[in-house]
């Protein structure tokens, strides 16, 4: 569907529903670029699904220090109007890893083609294997069995791995650090990057502190994967309300020249 054709539609008085699906239909992704689509969607939107965590100065970082600060420097009262000041680090809360994160010359995230900010969502269930296994890391036979259940995973979409760790950001289980501080929690294998480079993917999420698992040292799946010039998202929300297929992801992600990532509102249409 063209740009004109939607809107026309909206000219004419179409209902909202019809106008998120129409405008979702006409919504294409440039072949030209690193994990770029076809159509991301042309099926009706029953839902939106809030995929981010709502952003607090006390909300968990990989080193366990304070992050991001929220002053209130100008007040209805006093100055007609209410302001606040943020201060805070690019990776912290639901936010985006840009190429540059961990590139010499990457992409900053303000030049991440826009088109792939709207992709399609598959979600990948590691739940079981991460309630008995903390550290559990996604190999290449978790994307096997997942494609055998779901079909193969299209190009241009972003792959979020569900290992349940949402439900631990309101305490220390979120880090779940070791008496030693090794951080454990789920992530990706570094050899699953060169599949899902191969699967020509926008980007991947997790619902963790990190694209690698927490006892990673050495970030072999962000440097190989942000070395391909795709982007991640981390500690993102709500996966467990998704299926595993069928749904459109469309990221927020903030446009700051020069910037390596940076927080951003992530949702997603169902």
């Amino acid at each position: 569907m063209c740009n004109a054709c939607v809107m026309r539609s909206v000219q004419e008085g179409l209902g909202r529903r019809g106008m998120m699906a129409a405008a979702a239909a006409s919504v294409l992704a440039l072949s030209a670029q690193p994990g770029a689509a076809q159509a991301v969607r042309s099926t009706p939107i029953n839902r939106v699904v809030d995929l981010t965590h709502t952003l607090r100065p006390d909300f968990p970082t990989f080193d366990s220090q304070p992050a991001f600060t929220q002053d209130l420097v100008m007040t209805l009262a006093r100055d007609g109007y209410n302001v606040n000041r943020f201060t805070y680090f690019e990776h912290v809360g639901t936010h985006f890893d840009a190429p540059i994160h961990f590139t010499q010359d990457g992409a900053t995230v303000d030049r991440i083609p826009v088109e792939n900010l709207v992709c399609p969502l598959m979600v990948l269930d590691i739940r079981a294997r991460a309630a008995n296994v903390p550290d559990y890391e996604v190999t290449p036979e978790d994307i096997a069995v997942h494609e055998a259940q779901h079909g193969r995973i299209p190009a241009g979409a972003c792959l979020a791995m569900n290992s349940g760790w949402e439900s631990r950001v309101g305490g220390p289980g979120f880090r779940n650090a070791d008496s030693g501080n090794t951080l454990r929690f789920p992530g990706f294998r570094p050899d699953v990057a060169p599949l899902l480079i191969e699967r020509n993917l926008a980007a991947v999420a997790v619902d963790t502190l990190s694209l690698d698992h927490g006892p990673s040292s050495s970030f072999g799946f962000h440097k190989a994967w942000l070395a391909s010039g795709r982007w991640g998202l981390e500690c993102i929300a709500g996966l467990t309300g998704l299926p595993a297929t069928g749904a459109t992801l469309v990221a927020g992600a903030p446009k700051i020249a020069g910037a390596t990532g940076g927080h951003g509102r992530v949702i997603a249409l169902v």
